[in-house]
Order: structure tokens, then C-alpha cells, then sequence
């Protein structure tokens, strides 16, 4: 195990200099991603000539939602589920930002708190997309769609 620390203590001084050009840290964040996952392919004998312009992501469907999740446990963000919510009938009766978290805990195996699905909630009513109305019952605020 330690050998393969070592070199891949290595081989990131060897890129240091070349990620460390990018000014963006999100850049160079992205460009030691895509190096590393290079680097597991490659390790795997899954495929030997890497293809670093593109990342390409495999879907699998999930039977009983039928969204798609992306492999690798890699989890679709707030916004992407929200969207995905808005196309279905779920926005059909009005919902809670708690009904929504947990919702999403459900169905998408995704733990959202729900100040993350506040701001985007908004951001829909704001572009007409769901209606925000004040519940009788708790004074809280409710989603409904447009």
C-alpha cells in the first residue's frame, strides 16, 4: 500500500506545477479529478488509451423512481432532483420543504437539508415554475406548482 502512496506522491509533484497554473481552484480541483481517475482506469486495465476531454458518466435506472443516478455513488444535486420533481406530479398538491427532504431521502436516496432545498425552491417560485403560499395550519411555507 505504501508504494502506491509513494508514487502517487510522485506523480502529483510531477503535475504540481502544471495544475497549479490554473488560478481557479475549481479548475484545479476538476484537473486532479480527471488525472486520478485516468490513473484508476488505467490501473484497472479497463482501458488503455484515456480519453481526459470528456467525462463520461454511466446512468443506471432505478427501477421503483425511475430517475437515474449516477454510478460511482455519485448522487444527483438538489437542483437536478427539484427539476426532475417539477416534470412529475409531485408538485401537484402543495408540499412542505420538510415533505420534499424527505421525499428525496425516499426516493432518491439523497439526505437534503432543507435549508439546501430552500434557496432553490425560492429560485423556482421566483421563475414561475411553483407557486410559495403560507400554510393555514403551521404559517409555513408551501410548494405548489404553477
Amino acid at each position: 500500500m505504501s508504494k502506491h502512496i509513494e508514487k502517487l506522491k510522485k506523480q502529483l509533484l510531477e503535475i504540481s506545477e502544471v495544475v497549479n497554473s490554473f488560478r481557479s481552484e475549481a479548475v484545479q480541483v476538476r484537473v486532479v479529478d480527471r488525472l486520478l481517475d485516468a490513473m484508476l482506469e488505467v490501473e484497472k486495465g479497463e482501458n488503455e488509451n484515456v480519453d481526459l476531454s470528456k467525462r463520461s458518466y454511466k446512468q443506471r435506472a432505478d427501477n421503483e423512481t425511475g430517475t437515474a443516478s449516477l454510478r460511482g455513488g455519485k448522487k444527483p444535486g438538489a437542483t437536478k432532483v427539484l427539476n426532475q420533481l417539477l416534470s412529475t406530479d409531485f408538485f401537484d398538491t402543495a408540499r412542505s420543504i420538510s415533505s420534499i427532504a424527505i421525499y428525496c431521502r425516499e426516493n432518491f436516496d439523497s439526505d437534503f437539508k432543507t435549508s439546501e432545498l430552500s434557496g432553490i425552491l425560492l429560485k423556482l417560485a421566483n421563475e414561475n415554475k411553483l407557486r410559495r403560499e403560507r400554510s393555514n395550519e403551521n404559517n409555513r411555507f408551501e410548494y405548489i406548482k404553477a
